[in-house]
């Protein structure tokens, strides 16, 4: 278990616009993979974003409630990427650590698992990491329950449209090999895609699944390039990522489209591939060229040390912004009041404005984006702006 506080005194009076305001403490439970299949995504995407943001709040003088400004105080779990500990780690959070709010855990299988302990002790799950198609079914079941990220639909649908449009412009014809992680994700994401492919009129001449924690993976991307498809798409978490890209280089796999979904976005994948990343396309983006993103980009530098990726740890930092301005909306840290008050409202973000449809965050989402000269940058959305020009995949070389 990890404790801090980023704040000099927990006891104070804080001068605030000519105000006093009286100092409090809120207990914030976060919980997530520092070990297992699953750390090395959560060490990009996740930690870095609970650190920057209860340092962000704290900095700022805490989260304001009437007259009270309540520091932000953090408990963290590792839960080794393993659902049973997920679990156990929430409901010891609302049992012991009597934590006034849990942030969601990591991850769409680490989310679903914990859900009904969310819903049990009602706490709100405002998901950052999470992306599944069944929202509507999981809202009825877990009110407080939210998707941020996007719907399955629409991310496997934002593909499809480049891929349609790259196919349309005589890039790429309509064979396919496409992948996936045996997990929650993956194979949401997979049964997602194959009718979809079928009625936008393309071919799947290779489809294979793999267990999550697989170290090798030359099989899968030997069975990919024997199909000789013009498109390789996996539905893969950050290990797979790289292995699969790995492979696909020392394979010559040669494609038209190049798609892996989580960590795609992560710059430690475009330093580690470097020109060879050039027209990778991945789940999700940014518009990198935003005033905002890039600020924030350099506030997660110098705070936590290491650069953010460019989809999922910027909608993190926007769920927590959720977290902080629905308790301050409902004036109140009852957390009845304060679901309540997320139910009700939309919310200005990092990653722009966020509503609910359904408990789903269903009006603007990245869908795709890609590596284009050394940054990853959205290339489909359902809405957001800045929106780039998809390239075809030319090769693995300098």
């Amino acid at each position: 278990m990890t404790r801090y506080l980023t704040a000099a005194s927990l006891v104070a009076l804080v001068a605030g616009g000519g105000a006093a305001f009286a100092q409090e403490t809120l207990t914030i439970g976060a919980v997530g993979p520092k070990t297992g299949p699953l750390a090395g995504g959560a060490a990009v995407t996740y930690w870095p974003n609970v650190q920057l943001w209860a340092h962000d709040v704290n900095e700022a003088g805490g989260i304001q409630v009437g007259d009270t400004s309540y520091m932000v105080e953090i408990i963290e779990y590792d839960d080794q990427t393993n659902p049973g500990q997920t679990i156990q780690a929430v409901q010891r959070l609302a049992t012991q650590d009597e934590a006034d709010f849990i942030l969601p855990p990591y991850s769409t299988g680490l989310n679903l698992a914990a859900a009904p302990i969310y819903d049990r002790f009602g706490y709100p799950q405002v998901t950052s990491t999470a992306n599944t198609g069944n929202v509507d079914e999981l809202s009825d079941q877990f009110p407080n329950l939210y998707v941020t990220l996007g719907a399955a639909s629409g991310m496997v649908g934002g593909l499809i449209d480049v891929m349609t449009e790259l196919r349309e412009a005589g890039e790429i014809d309509n064979t396919v090999a496409m992948v996936n992680v045996a997990d929650a994700f993956g194979i949401e994401l997979a049964e997602e895609a194959r009718p979809l492919f079928e009625e936008a009129g393309f071919e799947i001449v290779y489809d294979s699944s793999y267990p999550l924690g697989t170290q090798d993976l030359s099989p899968v991307i030997q069975g990919a390039s024997d199909a000789n498809p013009s498109s390789f798409v996996a539905f893969s978490y950050p290990p797979d990522t790289f292995a699969l890209t790995e492979q696909a280089i020392i394979e010559e796999l040669d494609v038209g489209v190049f798609y892996t979904a989580v960590a795609t976005a992560f710059p430690a994948y475009g330093e580690r591939f470097g020109p060879a990343a050039n027209g990778v396309m991945g789940i999700g983006g940014v518009n990198a060229d935003d005033a905002g993103f890039q600020d924030y980009v350099a506030r997660h530098l110098e705070v936590t040390g290491q650069a953010p990726d460019s989809w999922a740890s910027p909608m993190v930092y926007s769920t927590f912004q959720i977290y902080q301005q629905a308790i301050e909306g409902a004036g109140s840290i009852d957390r009845a009041e304060v679901s309540e008050y997320i139910a009700n409202n939309s919310f200005d973000t990092l990653i722009g404005p966020i509503e609910w449809d359904e408990n789903n965050n269903n009006p603007a989402y990245w869908t795709v984006g890609q590596w284009q000269d050394g940054t990853y940058r959205g290339i489909a959305s359902t809405g957001r702006e800045g929106e780039v020009d998809p390239i075809v995949k030319q090769g693995w070389g300098e």
